[in-house]
């Protein structure tokens, strides 16, 4: 029974590997869509909607970046950057009510505490730090 669990084990971190690789794949290919599209740059000043658009694809970019930490280091404290990263994007890049705007706020608000509570409670990056020792 034990060897069948390190089997299952060791198979879920091959998957995780596989997966992680297809991210990264996916996060260069966006990077070079983004920069080899240069005339973005020059309608930035004048246009609100490409402006819009150019975060949108920023945005993306590091939520899969953070996505891959995740994957490689999955931690609650990753997990909480993500979502937060995911209400923010959707607070900047999308056409928000001030109610929304402001659930979006009291949400990043809301997690951030709980992120705090876990770095108190001995979760988080300081965990993972004496886990590496």
């Amino acid at each position: 029974m034990k060897k069948f669990e390190t089997l299952i084990q060791k198979t879920c971190k091959i998957l995780e590997l596989i997966v992680a690789i297809f991210v990264l794949f996916g996060i260069i290919l966006a990077l070079i869509a983004f920069f080899k599209d240069g005339a973005v740059f020059n309608e930035l000043m004048g246009n609100i909607d490409t402006f819009q658009h150019y975060l949108d694809k920023i945005f993306l970019i590091v939520i899969g970046i953070e996505f891959l930490q995740m994957l490689f280091r999955p931690s609650s404290d990753n997990v909480i950057e993500v979502i937060i990263f995911l209400v923010a994007r959707h607070m900047i890049v999308v056409d928000t009510t001030p109610y929304e705007d402001f659930v979006s706020v009291i949400s990043i608000a809301i997690l951030c505490l709980v992120r705090q509570y876990l770095h108190g409670a001995g979760g988080g990056k300081e965990t993972e730090k004496n886990n590496e020792k």
